[in-house]
């Protein structure tokens, strides 16, 4: 293909650019690749950042949620592409394919492994960053919205309240989360027990392929479609957009937020939670959390916080009738609208207005790790009372506990990969945080946050020990680059996804048989024949089950 004029300005513009910024080889060849396969528009000071530019570095770090990946010795990309719309993006794609380059994507970074933009064994990487695409299209008529991957959480909720203050979305507190990985690996928030996941509510949604071609769903087929709602987008092609179903909320909410030391029956009330938070009115969130404070064990407190849909004086029937230990009186409550919850919840508590949610540098940086767990059986009181000494230990971070129950028991579990459904009474999140960056502070929270895992052993689910992938844990297993074995990571994929594993590997095989799309846990290619195919996913038993009913906005 000849270049036209244009793009052989620009090239000539990259080559010089490539002088004076590096002299990797890769490089020319990989650039004289984009210039031939971009639009004649494309603005290529404004596509490729180059290392050791003031640009670049500002870039790499501006997305960079988990500090333990920003040092010196974690391994940079060649290059930095930011794409602002979706043909760079199919260019990236061939031009990566063709010179043997790794692919990274990140949408907002917030994965707990940096997998979205950092390789713990390949130097040579692209990464792809989407941060530009941040487009959001809301439909109230019809009760949708397009959303593209680079936009927040807090940004869609805006822009949907906007429109209607009755219409909402489903997904996670965090407001600068964005969309593209928040909702392919599940989305869990407020709403998951009236409305389940944020990846329950996707109708469609737009995909740049190993090919390079842009799909949606009809021309993707329901097998890739069905994969990247809750099996994690990155695995299979790179998600430009999601269409998500909007879903009624009422023009007032309630929320509470109590706090409970050991005098006041922390305990006791953190076990009574755990065989009702579950059982309460699908429009009830009541989400548990631990966490350290100064005073040893005496200084934990257990955090209650709550959305209800609806207004103060009909929660207090609920939680009266329900919970009473808990003492929820009509000062703790405070009525707001579904968009103010958002904000809220965000932890701006103090009327702050509702265009926080649209700041993504709110949220100060420090060192994470997290972990995750799901629970079937309740806890014995003695195992709470052992979870409420490891809080006052050095290093002790937080526990989230987010009840399940509601929509979330009427969806099977092969309905899209995200399988924790019916039999889970709430999900675990372990969550440490630091800001010192010397070894021993990594240490002691690395080592709580391991010890913690392992005493809720017992506590948790098993067969296998099950985990969400949106929080992400390098520590249940990972691949090894050149040797992606599906046996291998069947030990961590069954976690993420128990039975529905296999099923995503066949869609892998078919769609990204060369695993061009690979990282540390992506889902690896199992290539069988079409006959089996149909066998080993259960083809017959899945059509042959009947759909719970989809609560439509009406």
């Amino acid at each position: 293909m000849a270049l036209s004029s244009t793009n052989l300005a620009l090239y000539c513009f990259l080559c010089l650019a490539i002088s004076l910024a590096s002299s990797h080889p890769a490089y020319d060849s990989f650039l004289h690749c984009l210039s031939i396969h971009s639009p004649p528009s494309t603005n290529f000071s404004q596509l490729v950042y180059f290392p050791d530019t003031d640009s670049y570095s500002s870039l790499l770090l501006s997305s960079i949620q988990n500090l333990r990946f920003a040092s010196p010795t974690t391994p940079k990309p060649l290059l930095i592409l930011e794409p602002a719309d979706a043909s760079q993006i199919q260019a990236s794609v061939i031009c990566c394919r063709i010179h043997s380059l790794t692919l990274r994507v990140r949408s907002g970074g917030h994965d707990y492994e940096g997998l979205s933009y950092r390789s713990d064994h390949d130097s040579r990487f692209i990464l792809l960053d989407l941060a530009s695409l941040r487009s959001i299209s809301v439909d109230t008529e019809h009760g949708i919205a397009w959303v593209q991957s680079g936009a927040t959480l807090g940004e869609l909720y805006y822009r949907i309240a906007e429109k209607s203050s009755l219409h909402g979305f489903p997904a996670g507190i965090c407001h600068t989360v964005c969309v593209g990985g928040h909702l392919s690996g599940g989305g869990v928030g407020t709403l998951v027990r009236k409305y389940g996941l944020s990846a329950d509510n996707v109708l469609d949604a737009t995909l740049v392929d190993v090919k390079g071609r842009l799909l949606d769903r009809e021309s993707m087929g329901e097998d890739l479609f069905w994969a990247i709602r809750g099996g994690g987008g990155a695995s299979f092609g790179i998600i430009v957009s999601w269409k998500v179903r909007l879903v009624p909320v009422p023009p007032t909410v309630t929320v509470f937020t109590l706090r409970r030391t050991l005098e006041q029956g922390a305990i006791e009330l953190l076990n009574k939670w755990q065989h009702v938070a579950h059982k309460l009115h699908e429009d009830l969130f009541l989400q548990a959390h631990i966490q350290p404070s100064e005073g040893g064990e005496k200084g934990v407190v257990a955090v209650f916080t709550s959305l209800f849909l609806g207004g103060c004086a009909e929660l207090l029937q609920h939680t009266g009738k329900s919970f009473p230990e808990l003492g929820v009186k009509r000062n703790d409550c405070r009525e707001m609208s579904w968009i103010q919850s958002a904000v809220y919840f965000a932890g701006y508590t103090n009327g702050e207005p509702v265009e926080v949610l649209l700041d993504r540098g709110l949220y100060s940086k420090g060192f994470q790790k997290g972990k995750s767990d799901y629970v079937k059986d309740p806890i014995p009181l003695s195992g709470w009372e052992g979870i409420w000494r490891r809080f006052s230990e050095q290093g002790a971070g937080s526990m989230f506990m987010d009840p399940h129950g509601g929509r979330m028991d009427e969806i099977l579990e092969s309905e899209i990969p995200f399988p924790h459904r019916r039999g889970n009474l709430f999900n675990i999140e372990y969550t440490v945080e630091w800001n010192d960056s010397g070894s021993w502070a990594a240490e002691k929270h690395l080592d709580w946050i391991g010890r913690m895992h392992g005493y809720m052993r017992p506590y948790a689910s098993k067969h296998p020990r099950a985990a969400y992938l949106n929080c992400r844990d390098l520590d249940l297993g990972k691949n090894e680059e050149g040797n992606t074995s599906y046996s291998t990571a069947k030990v961590w994929g069954r976690k993420y996804f128990k039975n529905n594993f296999k099923r995503l590997a066949i869609v892998k095989g078919k769609v990204d048989p060369e695993d061009f799309f690979w990282s540390e846990q992506s889902i690896p290619p199992l290539i069988v024949d079409k006959e089996r195919r149909s066998s080993l996913i259960g083809f017959k038993a899945l059509i042959s089950k009947p759909k719970p009913p989809i609560k439509h906005f009406l």
